[in-house]
């Protein structure tokens, strides 16, 4: 693999090209995560590739070594496995709630306590996601709250 980068004036925005001989997975994971320097999740549904904005993310979930990614519009599936969402998500409002689920902080309705210091958040779609014990503090944490 061979790595170059121009520095000109003239270019009036950032341009990133890949070469290669053929497509691999490999490739598209790299892609995948530059598009989420612009704010954007590569995502698949029904053999099209989608590019959400992830302001319209409401969670991330692994099911069964399957990622999927759930917006009002329907659920995508992601190449990319959950921890390394989480990592580069991690700046964007995006929150571990459990082993399997990332939540986008913004889209929050509410939040109740529930038995073993758990706690159930209300979506703004209306789905409810628990978070474990484990991850509830710093929940509370990252919003503010007692």
């Amino acid at each position: 693999m061979r790595i170059s980068i121009e520095v000109d004036e003239a270019y009036p925005d950032i341009e990133i090209k890949v070469g290669c001989r053929h497509l691999t997975p490999e490739i598209e994971k790299m892609m995948a995560i530059l598009r989420m320097f612009d704010m954007q999740l590569t995502v698949r549904k029904e053999n099209s590739t989608y590019f959400l904005d992830l302001s319209k993310v409401l969670y991330i979930e692994a099911v069964e070594r399957n990622t999927f990614v759930y917006t009002d519009e329907g659920v995508y599936e992601s190449e990319m496995k959950l921890y390394e969402l989480e990592q580069q998500l991690e700046e964007c409002n995006f929150f571990r709630a459990s082993k399997s689920c990332l939540m986008n902080l913004k889209m929050i309705a509410s939040l109740k306590a529930d038995i073993n210091r758990k706690i159930r958040v209300t979506m703004k779609n209306g789905e409810q996601i628990m978070v474990s014990r484990m991850y509830a503090d710093e929940l509370r944490k990252r919003l503010g709250i007692k």
